[in-house]
């Protein structure tokens, strides 16, 4: 090995050791497990193991794409997804741009805490407080709201019209708070010298927003939609199983992929089709990235992912 080469190897040894804990994560809980996909073409004996267990092709395959609710629960997960990216984006853009206007510390950071506070609220706390709100019994909206408009009060667990928007609503409240942080990084970054150049031109500060704020955040913004629509076909179990209170009347309208493979794996115990929905998945949401980005590099190069 040559000087040079030494001194580089002392040069970046440290960091190499300082992302060796993370390697070693990513390859434990991200790379392992992908072996796991065996699973999905076998039918699974405990007693032969998994290595051991007969393979049956695609037959677990079929049973996810053959069932009668396979269009309901493929078109549940891809609108309201889609709802989210779409809603959530906005929404924490403008909370963003909004939080960033803000020029009192003090200020700054409190609602900065009470936006990010419901990302941080479990999920089943959170299908509490929505029980809180509408349940039929003692729910806030029925026994204090609905009254004083004039209203009748509603069964809401047992009304599937409701939920896509309850839904919506309870995603948005908790997750849009994450988003809008990441996104108020994003603009903090930016040089104050070019909102300063645009004052004296005239700008006002909505063409301020237009011309400055969101052209320089649109490869952050563009980086966070590309992930989103990689998950597009995953959803948050909590939000669409105990939110609802696994409410079979709603089944319809809350059932997506996640959910509806929970419950034919507790009511069958079919780890197979389980493991093929999860399969399914993934690719799925590897082939959306790839089109999805290899759209962004045809408009813009430098805000594409890869």
């Amino acid at each position: 090995m040559d000087e040079v080469a030494k001194n580089r190897w002392k040069r970046f040894a440290p960091l190499l050791l300082l992302m060796l804990p993370g390697l070693l994560y990513l390859l434990i809980n991200n790379y392992l497990p992908m072996f796991g996909m065996i699973i999905a073409f076998k039918d699974i004996n405990f007693a032969k193991g998994i290595f051991g267990s007969d393979w049956i092709g695609l037959k677990n395959f079929e049973y996810l794409f053959k069932t009668s609710d396979a269009f309901i629960i493929t078109r549940n997960t891809l609108l309201y997804n889609g709802a989210f990216i779409i809603v959530n984006t906005l929404g924490a853009i403008t909370i963003a741009i909004l939080l960033n206007e803000i020029r009192a510390k003090l200020y700054q950071r409190f609602y900065q805490s009470v936006v990010i506070l419901p990302h941080l609220i479990s999920m089943v706390i959170v299908s509490y407080l929505v029980f809180a709100m509408l349940s039929s019994d003692s729910g806030l909206l029925n026994k204090s709201i609905l009254p004083l408009l004039g209203l009748e009060e509603i069964s809401w667990y047992s009304s599937k019209e409701y939920w896509p928007y309850i839904l919506t609503t309870v995603n948005i409240w908790k997750g849009i708070g994450f988003l809008s942080v990441i996104y108020l990084a994003s603009i903090i970054s930016i040089d104050p010298e070019y909102y300063e150049a645009a004052t004296l031109d005239g700008a006002s500060k909505w063409q301020q927003i237009r011309k400055i704020t969101v052209p320089l955040i649109m490869p952050v913004i563009t980086i966070m939609t590309l992930l989103a629509i990689g998950r597009i076909f995953y959803s948050d179990f909590g939000l669409f199983y105990q939110v609802p209170m696994d409410s079979g009347i709603l089944s319809d309208t809350t059932s997506v992929i996640d959910t509806y493979v929970y419950r034919a794996l507790m009511n069958l115990g079919d780890i197979g089709m389980s493991s093929a929905a999860g399969v399914y998945q993934s690719i799925v949401g590897f082939v959306l990235v790839i089109l999805s980005n290899y759209t962004v590099r045809k408009f813009n190069k430098e805000n594409a992912l890869f």
